[in-house]
């Protein structure tokens, strides 16, 4: 892993000023390989601790560098147009994932794990990661590089953002046994943690405070580290009021997650997985 390692970074360095060679390609070819059996990750996590694999991010990026734009079209009618280093994920039977027929897409370039059921339409972009039992509603989304644990259920219409840039951004974070409601939209490199329950219409962005009204603390992201929502919190939507100004003359609130509890029997009762579905 070390030598392909070396060969992205030196071929990432090398296509930054200068066209494609065949040495380039071939190191694509190799890493693309090697990103979608889901032997390498964008991010992984050491202990508690989630990390960026830069050069993952940089084997990714190359990929559009030396890309060119290809027609994909079905028919005359049907048109479609993207780079050559990034085709649909050329997935078959034996690989356990269920794509129900009706316009869903999963892009070449990342993991999607056995027994993953994607709803249509969904899209997974290129460098994302979705383990074993997810399943991945109709109109949601899983951008570039995100990283979706065990038995996550994506509901329809929840948003899951990519990071390709900057570099050393994290990119979003679902660990295993996470729910998030319809809706949903999960940005800027924030980190769920296992079984914590997003209801819908819930937004975390880098910006996003949340408010744990159970241990009476706010979650923010700092310089040093992401927005995280704890282990087993379950946030829904609220608001504050604007206490300053023209805002608190005229009653206004800003919207704000908040953690109104933390998972328990009656919680795991209405979030249970159906492995029947799977």
């Amino acid at each position: 892993m070390n030598t392909l390692i070396q060969s992205v970074e030196e071929s990432y360095t090398y296509t930054s000023n200068n066209e494609p060679d065949e040495k380039s390609r071939r190191v694509f070819a190799q890493f693309v390989e090697v990103l979608n059996s889901g032997a390498v990750r964008a991010a992984e996590k050491r202990g508690s601790t989630w990390s960026v694999n830069q050069w993952v991010k940089k084997g990714v990026l190359l990929g559009f560098r030396i890309g060119t734009l290809e027609d994909y079209s079905i028919n005359s009618e049907f048109r479609f147009f993207d780079k050559s280093t990034y085709p649909l994920k050329p997935l078959t039977r034996e690989d356990k994932v269920r794509i129900v027929p009706g316009g869903s897409s999963i892009r070449n370039g990342c993991y999607v794990a056995p027994y993953v059921t994607c709803m249509p339409p969904m899209y997974i972009n290129v460098g994302a990661y979705v383990d074993e039992g997810s399943m991945i509603d109709s109109h949601a989304l899983v951008g570039s590089c995100a990283q979706i644990g065990k038995r996550v259920h994506l509901s329809a219409g929840s948003q899951i953002g990519g990071v390709l840039e900057p570099i050393g951004s994290m990119p979003v974070i679902i660990e295993d046994d996470v729910l998030i409601g319809g809706n949903c939209g999960i940005y800027e490199g924030a980190i769920v943690r296992e079984k914590a329950v997003i209801g819908a219409g819930v937004i975390l962005t880098g910006a996003t405070q949340v408010f744990d009204l159970v241990k009476e603390t706010v979650y923010r992201k700092t310089e040093e580290k992401p927005l995280e929502i704890p282990e087993g919190a379950v946030v829904v939507p609220g608001t504050r009021p604007v206490n300053t100004g023209m805002g608190k003359e005229q009653g206004i609130h800003l919207y704000t997650p908040v953690i109104v509890k933390y998972r328990d029997s009656k919680t795991e009762k209405s979030v249970q997985i159906e492995d029947i579905l799977r």
